[in-house]
């Protein structure tokens, strides 16, 4: 069974990546609160834009992936919400839409997917350029943990079983997980294989991806390197202040 790019089946990855727990009511509520319009960086297939979209405000989504903004595309169209959604196919690393926006975000751990210093600053510098001068940038990261980390390696971990909307199938998701601890990057090969309602095996697909993991500390010292403050900090999307304790890291910025 060959390896594929996990965005090259957006259909698998919109029912397994079903968010964090509050995510989309956090930032439709700061879309709401900007007035729009929105930039969402790493949009995938637009489980958040379109939330926004829902709520009337108008918002641009940014991915890599055309698989994936091809699939959003489709669902805005279902969804009747086309008029109020740009997608535009860029690297969130550089990019140049040629306007600003008061409420930049790139949520579900987006950032993640840049993998060195230099990508992720440039990213911060096209969000600065691209932000309103007392816009907001809002973003999450997941906070690595030590023993996590050294549990996770080279192990398959089970992720869960995941409906498919629509039918009586689900997905079962299993990672195998190799870090680079020196380079602070991951390679996962993502294992799913997909059930009828009986329990049968219907299909396996085996993706990649990889991601770079950042220590809070770290985040902080590049955002004031990219020109941007800290505002406010979160330990989830409920509000909960952001301490030691925590295993998602919610940021605002402004410009400095």
């Amino acid at each position: 069974m060959s390896e594929v790019s996990a965005y090259s089946l957006p259909e698998y990855y919109d029912w397994i990546s079903t968010g964090l727990d509050g995510d989309i009511a956090y930032y439709v509520g700061l879309a709401e609160k900007s007035g729009g319009p929105v930039l969402e960086l790493g949009c995938g297939t637009g489980r958040c834009s379109l939330a926004i979209a829902r709520a009337g405000i108008e918002v641009t989504g940014l991915d890599l992936s055309p698989a994936m903004l091809d699939r959003a595309r489709k669902k805005a169209d279902e969804m009747g919400l086309s008029d109020r959604i740009r997608w535009v196919e860029g690297d969130m690393s550089r990019f140049d839409l040629g306007e600003r926006f008061p409420l930049i975000i790139i949520p579900y751990r987006s950032f993640l997917h840049l993998m060195t210093v230099k990508e992720q600053l440039a990213a911060l510098a096209a969000v600065r350029r691209h932000l309103e001068e007392d816009g907001l940038f809002a973003f999450n990261v997941f906070v690595p943990k030590v023993s996590d980390l050294v549990e996770q390696d080279r192990r398959m971990t089970y992720r869960g079983s995941f409906p498919v909307p629509g039918c009586d199938h689900s997905v079962d998701v299993y990672d195998w997980t190799e870090f680079d601890h020196f380079l602070q990057r991951a390679r996962v090969v993502r294992h799913l294989e997909r059930f009828d309602g009986e329990g049968r095996s219907l299909e396996r697909r085996r993706t990649v991806f990889w991601f770079r993991y950042i220590y809070p500390a770290e985040l902080f010292h590049l955002l004031r390197l990219a020109g941007f403050q800290v505002v406010r900090r979160y330990g989830d999307f409920r509000g909960r202040p952001f301490d030691r304790q925590s295993s998602e890291l919610i940021v605002e910025a402004k410009k400095i």
